[in-house]
């Protein structure tokens, strides 16, 4: 019998060393934001999660050691750090750069149109643009122009699909202050998050978190609106995800082949659980050129936010009524 070949020896993986710094070389909040951004470029780290640039993620964990909203940052920016928060401002810098986990992991927060959520690495990290489009197109905060659904007083009934966190579901409950809002995800784990946040805005009378697959859990109700941001990262892009994606549950990337899995059932089913005057508001990120390709006889209308082109899509419930 022939012996098996043997297995090369791993090589052990190269870590990268911050340099030495005295805490009396970093005076300012400003100082450690320049040093983090210098040690964040030099890693190569990936910006996806809340922060889009280094030197915004490296000002949200200065200001996050510090406890200060990151709105406040340009008011302290000159302010002299004190030497313990230094060694923890440090501490943190090193964590990000030696870990490659979300800088949102690492100080359980993230925020969303300017409130702090609560995550770990039970959820995805938050960054939907969804989030945005609740007060720019439904008459929310920042709603000038009229609302996708008419009335936002007038909402009774919200569902949010593959919740997570629960981020949206809350955004949900400013945007329609009226309505109540089911929001569904598989997740045990992610539920547990979610609850969380949802007691930590006292939203458990308007808030309903439900265990299921998609619509499975809210059976025949009917909703003047339904939200989600489901899992569309196709095969490609999931083969390619960076060190601090791969940090976070597969199970919230995996749109399949195409990206298009669970979106294709979200859409199968919508009409079953509009109203009649209600509608689907859907992120599909990349996915915009298949999903068109996949449902030529639907109208899907982009909306567009400060960071986003056609990555969500809004569909009435005539729209899909062919469906």
């Amino acid at each position: 019998m022939a012996k098996r070949a043997k297995a090369p020896a791993k090589r052990p993986r190269a870590t990268l060393r911050l340099p030495k710094v005295s805490i009396g070389e970093l005076v300012t909040l400003l100082d450690f934001v320049r040093y983090a951004t210098s040690r964040f470029n030099e890693a190569k780290l990936t910006f996806a999660h809340g922060t889009t640039d280094p030197v915004a993620e490296a000002a949200f964990l200065v200001c996050e050691t510090l406890h200060l909203h990151p709105d406040q940052f340009e008011s302290f920016a000159s302010a002299r750090v004190a030497a313990h928060e230094a060694r923890s401002i440090l501490d943190l810098i090193a964590r990000r750069v030696s870990s490659g986990k979300p800088a949102a992991y690492l100080v359980n927060k993230i925020y969303m149109r300017g409130l702090p959520f609560y995550v770990d690495e039970r959820v995805i990290v938050p960054r939907s643009f969804i989030g945005e489009i609740l007060d720019s197109h439904f008459g929310g905060q920042d709603g000038e122009g009229p609302s996708l659904i008419g009335d936002a007083d007038a909402v009774e009934n919200v569902l949010e699909l593959c919740t997570g966190s629960g981020c949206l579901a809350i955004l949900a409950s400013r945007a329609f202050p009226n309505a109540e809002i089911d929001a569904v995800d598989i997740s045990r784990d992610a539920l547990a998050v979610a609850a969380r946040n949802v007691a930590d805005f006292g939203l458990g009378d308007r808030v309903m978190l439900h265990r299921g697959d998609l619509y499975a859990p809210v059976a025949d109700k009917r909703y003047d609106l339904i939200i989600a941001n489901p899992p569309y990262v196709d095969a490609e892009g999931m083969a390619g995800l960076p060190r601090e994606c791969r940090a976070e549950p597969k199970l919230a990337f995996d749109g399949g082949a195409d990206g298009l899995d669970v979106i294709r059932r979200i859409l199968d089913q919508a009409g079953q659980h509009l109203t009649a005057e209600g509608g689907l508001l859907c992120e599909v990120g990349r996915c915009r050129s298949a999903l068109e390709a996949a449902y030529p006889r639907t109208e899907f209308l982009w909306l567009e936010t400060e960071d986003s082109e056609g990555e969500v899509f809004w569909a009435t419930a005539s729209d899909l009524a062919h469906l």
